[in-house]
């Protein structure tokens, strides 16, 4: 199910002369006096809004200030034109205090876009004249500003019969006002930021599918179709190929349920063979996860639609590969399973040996995105990586660590490193975390080489646990990187910034990232 996509142009018009349904501009709250005289609490219209302020005599903060503004992040203010300009309604919003001596940080331009075109949903066409740096910031700022916008106009399409009211309609058309429409930089950014914003949401639109509609089968065809139109080279394994391949990890997490599991291979070569370099990607698609034998409490079992956010955002990234073309190969895994109950699940206690050939012991059937990953994972290093980044939903340790809104990463120190750096660029922001050795002591098993978990943990080091058992499965000639993003990949609360209610498409961003971070300095 594909969400409304919302176009995205630059023009070079007077802000106050588009013929526009709504233009949208920057505030600033103000927090000490001003050089001018202005008193602390007053607004401050930020750059790219002057012709709008000469329309209306000086008055423009004065009039939203009535209404309420107060210039913080996030805040969307609408006042009613009357003719003043050519857009019948202006839209200001808030930039928080104005940085010393600089332009706002791209993710402050990036959450900013984002929350204006969704408060503006409804309207057509929008354009936005929001302050852009004229110097070598620039380029990101006009990046994080596309980005936004077209982030924070999508609306799942969703499974309602009645039609929604014309003013949820998401914003078609955006207009950004820049210095020079023609700049090829510019132009450039902003086909960079359709492609990636494009892929975003294809990860949002998978994970927002009713898990009834995207079973491991409909999900792998869904991705292997997408993967084949953008010119990716696509491999499935069935279950029958599977079984034959020795995939015992993603076998027995599927065998529960009557949908059987997959393993999608995407590959990008690019022309000439590229830097030369090797970039694996590897998500986790557990398209419903109710733990299986050791089942998981109904409060919020519903949010488990969401468990193959990491095979989504990889699935996606790949796509967004396939348009952009940087110069390394890139390949995406993406093991696919339903983790259910039933009298063929697996079960704690078995014992199952993995693609690589290591035995594992189950202990805990809740546990699953790790055995599927590890058979990936083992499947990425055999045909060859220099680079592998692995993301998954797969702890809650992490939310308990790090909250709703920042990953955690584990592996090789300096990827993690540069996986943080990609993070920080992107606004998907991730922290490094320890993979301590008596953890994985605790995973030393009687009967296999290795247990699922820690149980003398428990749930302690959760997070930790689920890197150090992936650790096992990555040859040692491959730097690697797991980024846990069991919050970051769903969102269950109201919109904020560039993110809506549901999948998020974190860390697609992030990825793609890496990858022009590989293809740039290998």
């Amino acid at each position: 199910m594909t969400s409304p996509r919302t176009t995205l142009s630059l023009v070079d018009t007077d802000p106050a002369e588009l013929a526009v349904d709504a233009i949208v501009i920057g505030v600033h709250s103000q927090t000490t006096e001003q050089e001018s005289g202005s008193p602390a609490g007053a607004l401050l219209l930020a750059s790219g809004a002057e012709s709008i302020a000469a329309a209306f005599d000086g008055k423009l903060t004065e009039t939203l200030a009535l209404l309420g503004a107060t210039g913080g992040p996030g805040e969307v203010i609408k006042l009613a034109t009357l003719g003043t300009v050519t857009a019948p309604v202006v839209a200001a919003v808030g930039l928080g205090p104005e940085p010393s001596g600089a332009a706002p940080a791209p993710e402050t331009l990036r959450r900013a876009a984002g929350a204006a075109v969704r408060a503006l949903a409804g309207a057509a066409r929008v354009a936005l004249a929001l302050p852009l740096p004229d110097d070598a910031d620039a380029p990101a700022a006009l990046r994080a500003v596309s980005e936004g916008a077209l982030l924070g106009g999508y609306r799942f399409a969703g499974y309602k019969t009645k039609p929604q009211p014309a003013r949820r309609t998401p914003v078609a058309e955006v207009l950004v006002a820049v210095p020079d429409a023609a700049d090829a930089t510019a132009q450039a950014e902003v086909t960079r930021a359709q492609a990636v914003a494009g892929a975003v949401r294809t990860s949002r639109d998978w994970v927002n599918t009713a898990p009834n509609e995207l079973r491991p089968p409909s999900f792998a065809d869904a991705v292997a179709t997408a993967a084949r139109e953008a010119g990716l080279g696509v491999e499935v394994l069935d279950e029958a190929a599977l079984a034959a391949g020795g995939y015992g990890g993603i076998l027995a997490v599927g065998q529960g349920s009557e949908a059987p599991p997959r393993l999608v291979k995407l590959t990008y070569t690019p022309a000439g063979g590229g830097n030369g370099k090797r970039v694996a990607l590897v998500g986790k698609g557990i398209t419903f996860d109710t733990g299986g034998i050791s089942i998981k409490p109904a409060q919020g079992m519903w949010e488990m639609k969401s468990d193959m956010a990491g095979a989504a955002a990889v699935g996606a990234a790949m796509l967004a590969v396939a348009a952009l073309k940087p110069s390394v190969a890139v390949t995406g895994y993406l093991p696919m399973a339903e983790n259910m109950p039933s009298g063929t699940s697996y079960r704690p206690g078995d014992v199952i040996t993995m693609y690589s050939g290591k035995r594992v012991e189950v202990l805990n059937t809740d546990a699953e995105g790790r055995m599927i990953l590890a058979d990936a994972i083992a499947r990425a290093c055999e045909d060859g990586a220099d680079y592998l980044f692995e993301t998954s939903t797969l702890t809650g340790g992490q939310v308990i660590a790090l909250g709703k809104k920042i990953a955690g990463v584990m592996g090789t120190p300096e990827l993690c490193e540069r996986v943080r750096v990609a993070g920080d660029a992107t606004g998907e922001p991730a922290w490094p975390m320890p993979l301590p050795d008596d953890v994985r002591k605790g995973m030393d098993s009687d009967v296999a080489d290795i247990s699922q978990v820690n149980a003398g943990m428990d749930r302690a080091g959760h997070m930790l646990q689920g890197g150090v058992f992936l650790r096992e499965f990555v040859t040692d000639d491959v730097a690697w990187a797991h980024i846990d993003i069991a919050g970051p990949g769903y969102h269950s609360g109201e919109a904020t910034g560039y993110w809506t209610k549901g999948g998020t498409g974190v860390p697609v961003r992030t990825l793609l990232h890496l990858v022009d971070d590989v293809a740039a300095n290998g």
